[in-house]
């Protein structure tokens, strides 16, 4: 675990907030390289960069206040500064929304574009969540299993006292001081996005417009539906299942639809013009 990389003076540079620039620059590399391949000027992916980040950014702290509207009334300015008040989902659906209407705003056509930034999202998702790891946030439950990992500086620690106060069963043998070793979720994801990158790769330029996002779309929530059971959740909200795996649900019934809306989209083989953006549009 390294939270912080460095210091220079009062200014902390955080393993997290490394990975998760880094994420950004890395997603965006493999986007500028997949509108290449569709004929599309790779520097607007650079263009887009920054706006995809502030929805991103955005989104995933107004999903959290969503979810911690009372810890918002009972401290404000904590739950709105907070580091770890980021959750990937919210994030999604911010920086997606960012992406559209850059998309829009330019001119350029949805269903590849949107197949284009696949990759690069599974991509990013790793680079983020070993950032994720190096902090010590958003682990699983405890485990005896070889494979488990403790984070005595977590956030917050995996000290028996934490599980306790969020409804796990531990022995009354441990004290709440003791730190326990826990499923390395984060490591998990990472494995799994890593999956994804390299199947969403592959099948690029093969499947019918816009049916490589919806791919996208059903890998990462079913990743994220079954990864939710070793998870260290609170937020269980229907039927024993966590907002998250809701999200999941939700998620792939939208690829569904998107699957079958481009069931008449030209094959991947058929003739078309290169796609271009709008004269200006920088």
């Amino acid at each position: 675990m390294y939270p912080v990389l460095f210091r220079i003076g009062d200014f902390t540079i955080t393993s997290f907030g490394v990975m998760m620039f880094l994420s950004f620059v890395v997603g965006t590399w493999v986007l500028a390289k997949q509108f290449q391949k569709r004929g599309i000027d790779p520097e607007i992916a650079w263009d887009m960069l920054l706006w995809i980040a502030l929805g991103g950014i955005l989104g995933a702290k107004l999903y959290y206040i969503g979810l911690h509207l009372d810890d918002l009334a009972a401290n404000p300015l904590r739950e709105l500064t907070n580091r770890g008040g980021l959750v990937w989902y919210g994030g999604f659906i911010g920086g997606v929304s960012a992406f559209y209407w850059q998309v829009r705003k330019r001119n350029l056509p949805l269903a590849q574009t949107f197949d284009a930034s696949a990759p690069g999202l599974a991509i990013a998702y790793a680079v983020g969540r070993v950032g994720c790891f190096l902090v010590g946030d958003d682990y699983g439950r405890p485990t005896d299993s070889w494979i488990g990992v403790a984070f005595p500086e977590g956030y917050p620690p995996t000290t028996a006292g934490y599980f306790r106060s969020i409804g796990t069963e531990i022995s009354a043998q441990i004290p709440d001081t003791a730190v326990l070793a826990v499923h390395p979720t984060q490591l998990y994801e990472v494995a799994a996005a890593l999956v994804m990158f390299a199947i969403l790769w592959r099948l690029s330029g093969k499947l019918r417009p816009g049916r490589l996002f919806a791919v996208y779309m059903v890998l990462y929530a079913v990743e994220r539906f079954m990864v939710e059971f070793v998870r260290a959740k609170t937020d269980f909200a229907l039927l024993g299942l966590t907002t998250s795996q809701i999200a999941s649900i939700l998620l792939i019934a939208g690829a569904a639809v998107i699957w079958r809306r481009t069931a008449n989209a030209p094959k991947p083989d058929a003739p078309a013009p290169p796609a271009t953006a709008t004269a200006g549009h920088r």
